[in-house]
């Protein structure tokens, strides 16, 4: 009975004569259980503090052995998964506006926005679809005979270049593209890789806050709320440069269309098109749908290409001082440094889908690299 710990609360009273104290240590005890009880412990939740910043310190390092080997192993499917998360933004953007006038269900809504997604490429496929395919037959021709015209003026000013190096570079360049694109249609193919970005999307935009809620349950209970907020702020960042994005590509690609169809200038459609589309590329696609314009212009003649550049250089420099800056203020202000330099990694890496997404990515990851910053500054500060 010596041990019993019943019998050592009457010997600790009678020694200190201060029962209380006995009495706030099984309090203080008892409390982390009564808390613990209240809430719901994670699969990466340690009690002890020591033990925790320790593990903290292993995780770090075995993430980034950990990274390395997803980019490796799963760098195509997480592309894939973030791909379907922008295109998520995009449905839940348009369905974020639908609210404003239509008070229904949000499961209505993206319904609603993906009927008239499909309902407008079934028309462009209807309607223009043979006038733009006979014009993207043309459009090679036309362009190699404007760039052997540019190879002799170069060759009458003293450039020493020959009309064959100019095509195998264009041979040498369709092959490249190419191989990218059988890289990024590697594992799933072309096809299943736009109907899983399609099917992933449509389920990412019905319940983003299941998704949301599950990948935060894997983090600890005291950096979910964190997780949560930065989690938010992506959404409504890449909501709205998605949205400014399409905002620029439809007016560039209507506005083209127009001017040039308005001036006689041949594929007039198809170039408005590849306008439209190419915007979705800043710093990339604004020179290559230049390019493309002005090689028609000047198979028209020496004024129809004066007036393909004048055309360009009026729909970039609406674009450049009120698209973007207006979308830049309510966005993440990228350096189009950063953009360019990323775009070239992840073309190089995965293709057209690469060059795609690497506006994007880049954008959430300064959110989340600035939300790090102003957290350890805070707990700095505190």
């Amino acid at each position: 009975m010596a041990d019993d710990p019943a019998s050592a609360l009457p010997r600790a009273e009678a020694i200190t004569g201060t029962p209380e104290v006995v009495t706030s240590t099984v309090v203080k005890a008892a409390a982390p259980k009564r808390k613990r009880a209240r809430e719901r412990a994670g699969p990466t939740d340690i009690s002890d503090p020591l033990l925790r910043e320790e593990a903290k310190r292993a995780f770090v390092w075995i993430g980034i052995a950990s990274a390395f080997a997803l980019v490796v192993l799963l760098a195509q499917p997480l592309l894939v998964v973030f791909a379907a998360m922008v295109f998520a933004a995009m449905v839940d953007g348009g369905a974020r506006l639908l609210d404003r006038v239509l008070p229904i269900a949000r499961g209505w809504r993206v319904a609603i926005v993906l009927i008239l997604v499909a309902a407008f490429l079934i028309w462009t496929a209807y309607f223009a679809g043979s006038q733009i395919a006979a014009q993207a037959a043309a459009l090679p021709a036309t362009v190699e005979a404007q760039g052997l015209k540019v190879i002799d003026w170069l060759r009458a000013h003293g450039f020493a270049i020959q009309a064959t190096d100019f095509k195998d570079l264009i041979r040498e360049g369709l092959g490249g593209v190419g191989q990218l694109t059988r890289v990024v249609g590697g594992v799933i193919g072309t096809v299943g890789t736009v109907v899983m970005v399609i099917v992933l999307g449509i389920y990412f935009a019905v319940e983003p806050r299941l998704y949301r809620r599950g990948v935060a349950w894997l983090f600890p209970s005291d950096r979910r709320d964190y997780f949560e907020g930065t989690a938010q702020l992506m959404g409504s960042s890449l909501r709205r440069l998605m949205a400014g994005r399409l905002l620029g590509m439809t007016l560039e690609g209507i506005c083209t269309w127009l001017l040039l169809m308005a001036y006689g200038v041949p594929m007039a459609a198809l170039l408005g098109l590849l306008t439209g589309l190419l915007a979705f590329l800043p710093n990339i696609g604004a020179p290559l749908s230049g390019l493309l314009m002005i090689l028609v212009g000047f198979s028209g003649g020496f004024d129809m290409g004066i007036y393909c550049i004048i055309v360009y250089v009026v729909v970039q420099t609406v674009d450049g001082n009120i698209i973007v800056p207006m979308v830049a203020r309510r966005t993440v202000d990228l350096a189009p440094a950063l953009v360019l330099g990323m775009q070239l990694i992840m073309g190089v890496l995965f293709g057209i889908i690469g060059l795609i997404l690497a506006d994007p990515m880049v954008a959430m990851i300064k959110i989340w690299l600035e939300r790090e910053a102003a957290r350890h500054e805070a707990e700095r500060v505190g």
